[in-house]
């Protein structure tokens, strides 16, 4: 015992000695970051395995200013967090909403929000479960709709009522802890719409991935995330469609179109595509739509009406977030028929309806934003696996990251007939 006894009183003097306390007070504050560190300084040098310390993306500023890349560090996931090299970036109208300021969000941010990529980092203290259901280089898919899985709302099973989602990310554009991931280079910070898709890496939630099976390719599955996502939603839980059911989807550009899959996917028995573009009813007809109505060229409610004898369909569907169209939609379903919505507004926008209609004949209106991240999404995976859902025909158009506001431009001029995807390495 003697030495050991030696040893403690060596290191108790060496402790105690006047010129020992300063050198390891120095070594630990060294060690440490200052009280009013940034998380713009600890994210500066960051790298993935030894490669660059820096990304690009591109960045919403205000509206009517074209969109821009930029430079910024990498971004860094947190616990439950994985950090993804985007290669796939869907182009959908929500993000137009923000561009255009017709939806409110932070600015400066990175749009984008239905992506597929590569895992190639955790966060620190990710569980085990994470990392062994998504391995360093597993091919993923990302829903929109990032539950935290922990809330009043994900633990009853509607994760896309997540309260986090919706007071955090879509309300501050951030995560869950009210912290942004994403920095430009000169350690600015810019906010997320979702995960912030159109950049070359993103950070995701856990709860909001799946697995990409190889035989997908990466580019035409990214509209799983987001345009299948809200069908599937729309259908599964909005509608609770039944085979034999008829639909009717009034608006079949991106999401819309991806409603007339799943509705033949889930058994119907007629599916009416309704739009004002010959362009986009021929797309829909090869997408298994039924029958085809142009609402420019004739009424659509009387036309839906004359092909279901006169009652309506059981389901429509509104897929634009107009109030003409929003009208349209629940007088054209059946009584006791269910209206979804899922088109996004303008905000101040007012849908109008009969009352009496409504209490009468028990006509269902049902909101729908989109499916369940964790639930969900290897189902809608499963479904593009087995051809069920046609990915091919779905994407009109492939992009670089260059011609993003191209893209955007021409989704708002309705050029675009299905889906256009930017396709970032």
């Amino acid at each position: 015992m003697a030495p050991l006894s030696s040893l403690v009183r060596s290191l108790h003097r060496r402790l105690l000695s006047p010129d020992s306390t300063p050198r390891l007070l120095r070594r630990c504050l060294s060690s440490a970051p200052s009280e009013g560190a940034s998380a713009t300084t600890s994210a500066a040098g960051y790298n993935v395995g030894g490669s660059t310390s820096f990304m690009r993306g591109v960045v919403f500023y205000e509206p009517g200013r074209p969109l821009s890349i930029e430079e910024f560090q990498m971004p860094r996931p947190k616990a439950g967090e994985l950090l993804i090299k985007t290669k796939a970036c869907g182009v959908c109208h929500s993000d137009l909403h923000v561009m255009k300021g017709e939806l409110p969000f932070s600015s400066p941010c990175v749009i984008g929000h239905e992506i597929t990529g590569e895992v190639v980092e955790y966060g620190a203290h990710t569980d085990s479960g994470v990392q062994q259901r998504f391995p360093i280089g597993s091919h993923v898919v990302g829903a929109f709709i990032m539950p935290c899985g922990n809330c009043f709302y994900c633990v009853k099973g509607q994760e896309d009522l997540c309260e986090p989602f919706f007071t955090y990310n879509r309300a501050k554009g951030t995560l869950y802890d009210g912290e942004t991931r994403l920095f430009l280079r000169n350690g600015k910070p810019v906010y997320m719409y979702s995960m912030g898709g159109l950049a070359e890496y993103c950070v995701v939630p856990a709860n909001a991935l799946a697995v990409l099976p190889k035989t997908l390719p990466y580019t035409e599955s990214a509209i799983l995330g987001c345009a299948v996502f809200t069908a599937y939603g729309a259908m599964r839980h909005a509608a609770e469609m039944r085979a034999g059911d008829s639909v009717a989807v009034i608006g079949v550009g991106g999401v819309g179109s991806s409603c007339i899959q799943i509705a033949k996917a889930f058994g119907a028995s007629e599916v009416i595509a309704v739009d004002i573009l010959d362009e986009k009813l021929t797309n829909a007809k090869l997408l298994g739509a039924t029958h085809t109505v142009n609402a420019k060229k004739e009424d659509a409610v009387e036309k839906i009406k004359e092909l279901t004898d006169g009652r309506g369909v059981d389901v429509a569907v509104e897929a634009l977030g107009k109030a003409l169209t929003f009208e349209q939609c629940t007088k054209s379903v059946r009584d006791g028929g269910k209206a979804v919505m899922i088109g996004l507004a303008a905000t101040n926008v007012v849908g109008q309806i009969d009352i009496t209609r409504l209490v009468r004949r028990q006509v269902k209106i049902i909101g729908s934003y989109g499916a369940r991240a964790r639930q969900d999404l290897p189902q809608i995976v499963k479904l593009a696996e087995t051809g069920i859902f046609n990915l091919k025909n779905t994407i009109s158009r492939k992009c670089t990251i260059e011609e993003a506001n191209s893209a955007y431009d021409d989704l708002n001029k309705g050029n675009i007939v299905g889906r256009a995807v930017v396709e970032i390495s």
